[in-house]
């Protein structure tokens, strides 16, 4: 079976991308490949916001990556860079920049694009999702 890894850089309310990157991630893991990580680029960060609370008959893109990541043991990458710039911190960096809280989501890990070159040399594919 083939590794995948997924760029996300769909904004998660207002684009399609999201959700079929979702989907293709499930299909996939479903298939019996294996999903290295996915990674978050551009507007697709803001999906790693715990204060993320989108109304009753919509799906919350955020727990149901987390909870992708949580049974399947999928690692969720965001670029810090991307994700400072839309005000998603964890603990350290608001800490860092003397803010007076953070809002990323435990699954979800900040990091640099040294992950999302990680993952191209490590896996067979990536499909981007915008």
């Amino acid at each position: 079976m083939a590794i995948f890894s997924l760029l996300v850089t769909a904004n998660p309310y207002s684009q399609q991308g999201q959700y079929s990157a979702l989907a293709f991630a499930r299909s996939l893991l479903q298939l019996g490949h294996n999903l290295k990580r996915v990674f978050f680029y551009s507007d697709g960060v803001l999906v790693a916001s715990r204060l993320n609370c989108p109304p009753s008959d919509e799906i919350n893109l955020t727990k149901a990556w987390a909870t992708l990541a949580i049974e399947q043991d999928v690692e969720l990458t965001v670029c810090v860079t991307a994700a400072l710039v839309r005000g998603i911190v964890n603990q350290a960096e608001a800490e860092r920049n003397a803010l007076t809280g953070d809002n990323l989501d435990p699954a979800f890990e900040l990091s640099g694009l040294g992950q999302l070159s990680e993952a191209l040399l490590e896996s067979d594919r990536l499909i981007t999702f915008g």
